[in-house]
């Protein structure tokens, strides 16, 4: 079985937390029993998280090796410039080492549903949206390397990973994949 979810705002990767106060978890929103997130989607990350019960599926929807394309929309704090959007496709240097490099093009701003808590807005600082593609996901990779550029996310949603797309489902929807 394989699961499109899409992972709201503020919700954890898992079905327990012991956290205190514990955190909201996929256990929240009526998915199947015996299925497990294939990859993480961070804390304040939005999108598409796709969950499987059968655990070599999983491993090949996140393994690198398999060069599974996972695409994200960005909004990030300034106005990219040239250079930075090069950086971004050239490879960025993490404190773990360097990232692959990376599609990147700048985006229109997208009609995605309202955030809760909304993000920041100010006036006097400008922000964008770009596309930016990996077929990596180290731990906070997307963050991280917007940041490296000069360019801090501030809201971050996943739409694919591979052939499968976010589509019309909305935060807390999920659909079963044939």
């Amino acid at each position: 079985m394989l699961i499109a979810f899409n992972k709201p705002f503020n919700v954890l990767c898992q079905f327990t937390d012991s956290s205190q106060p514990p955190r909201a978890t996929l256990a929240g929103f009526g998915l199947p029993p015996d299925v497990y997130a294939a990859g993480r989607l961070d804390y304040d990350s939005e999108g598409l998280l796709l969950l499987t019960d059968d655990g070599p599926l999983a491993h090949r929807l996140t393994d690198p090796r398999h060069k599974e394309d996972k695409t994200y929309w960005v909004q990030v704090e300034g106005t990219p410039s040239d250079e930075q959007l090069q950086a971004l496709r050239s490879g960025v240097q993490l404190n773990d080492g360097p990232t692959l490099p990376a599609r990147v093009a700048r985006l229109e701003t997208p009609t995605l549903w309202a955030r809760n808590p909304p993000v920041r807005f100010r006036k006097t600082v400008p922000d964008a949206w770009l596309a930016i593609t990996l077929r990596e996901g180290r731990n906070r990779q997307v963050r991280r390397m917007t940041a490296a550029v000069g360019l801090p996310t501030l809201r971050l949603v996943r739409v694919s990973m591979g052939p499968h797309g976010l589509d019309d489902l909305q935060p807390g929807q999920w659909r079963q994949i044939d």
